[in-house]
């Protein structure tokens, strides 16, 4: 089991892109221009908040949307269900709270939420620090099922049909019943790296097939069905003299455009594959922690120091290269018309722009970090940060 994590993402190490837990060799983040002028106008449409978010587990809370509605989590056992064009909360729970062994001072929530929710129909399923994947009704919270897993789940769920797909920290990948819970199948990999990252990227499920990067820094392909795999390619061949420069974890989410894979490592490259075969089409040089996206003729994605890249989707030359959000330790970006959103670690929200990488305008949500990729639906771009304040934002149309 993966017990040993080298870094959330918070951390000296990871964040300063050093070998070191000095204080000292932290890279100061690149200011802000005092006198940006935004190019574009994006309007807030509501914001909101729920319980503590991720507080401080590192893990990254993102927001679930289904028919209509945005489905929150927080470490703190809170979920709740908002409106998503006006924001108004429809409902909200809070586990059981009691004392350690039903009595003293003590007190805590029965279910510490991670990673966001996953929502279809009128099932909504989340995760827990403590190793327990509930499924609830989608229209007030009540719960049906509880799973019992083998280790943390710190990335949301996926739910295809009649199935939930779920990771655990310790590698497995797990087919559960979505109307019962009952465990259908299990992939272990063969082996978890001790030193790691703390993050899990996000599952990708098309096709009746799982995608997933590991820690290990390769890229998976298993069956729907079974959890059989199919094939694996290498995102980071983890070579280096150090534990710290063999870190090669794929910690940000497959994303699949057509019928080609995109996915990229710490440490290591960007790889194009062709999604039914796993034959790899092209691969670039690229370190990342954070989610990739796809706009046109481009993949977007930003790198170990948070200097931000659009590469061309079909030979992976580079397009262009934004590096004035350095050391802003930004998100993954996430497509918003003809503008990549990310979040930074002051609360900022910036979106750039896909066709020259300029930054065209720039709100902020709070004064705390953003770790989870934004979520688009339409025309609207939702964002969270690590205390579970969420808003929603579109661009004005001309």
């Amino acid at each position: 089991m993966k017990r040993f994590w080298a870094i959330a993402l918070t951390s000296l190490v990871v964040l300063s892109g050093c070998h070191s837990f000095k204080k000292e060799n932290v890279e100061p983040p690149t200011p802000l221009a005092k006198d940006f002028k935004p190019t574009i106008n994006v309007t807030r449409l509501w914001k909101s908040s729920l319980g503590d978010g991720a507080a401080a587990t590192g893990v990254r809370m993102r927001p679930a949307f289904s028919d209509g509605v945005i489905y929150a989590a927080s470490t703190d056992g809170k979920i709740g269900a908002f409106d998503a064009a006006s924001g108004k909360k429809l409902w909200d729970k809070s586990t059981r709270i009691h004392g350690w062994f039903g009595w003293g001072d003590k007190k805590r929530p029965d279910a510490l939420f991670s990673g966001g929710p996953a929502a279809s129909g009128d099932l909504l399923v989340v995760g827990t620090l403590d190793g327990h994947l509930y499924g609830m009704s989608a229209k007030d919270g009540s719960r049906r099922w509880d799973a019992e897993l083998s280790s943390e789940v710190i990335t949301a769920p996926v739910i295809v049909g009649d199935l939930v797909v779920v990771r655990t920290n310790d590698g497995r990948i797990y087919g559960v019943d979505a109307a019962s819970g009952e465990r259908r199948w299990a992939y272990d990999q063969s082996s978890v790296p001790l030193l790691s990252l703390r993050g899990n990227g996000r599952l990708l499920v098309a096709n009746g097939v799982v995608f997933l990067g590991t820690d290990g820094g390769k890229l998976v392909a298993l069956r729907l069905d079974n959890g059989e795999k199919l094939w694996e390619q290498t995102l980071s061949s983890g070579e280096g003299r150090t534990e710290i420069d063999r870190l090669s974890d794929a910690d940000g989410a497959i994303v699949l455009d057509g019928s080609t894979l995109y996915g990229a490592a710490y440490h290591g490259q960007m790889v194009a594959v062709d999604g039914p075969s796993g034959r790899p089409l092209w691969n670039h040089a690229f370190s990342t922690f954070t989610s990739l996206d796809v706009h046109e003729n481009s993949v977007l994605g930003a790198d170990d120091q948070s200097v931000l890249y659009a590469f061309d989707k079909s030979g992976g030359a580079n397009i262009w290269k934004q590096d004035a959000l350095k050391y802003r330790w930004v998100t993954g970006p996430a497509v918003q018309g003809n503008y990549a959103v990310v979040g930074d670690a002051e609360g900022y929200v910036h979106w750039i722009s896909t066709t020259d990488g300029k930054i065209s305008a720039r709100e902020r949500l709070s004064k705390k970090a953003i770790r989870a990729q934004p979520l688009v639906v339409g025309d609207t771009v939702y964002v969270e940060d690590v205390e579970g304040h969420i808003g929603a934002y579109r661009i004005a149309t001309p």
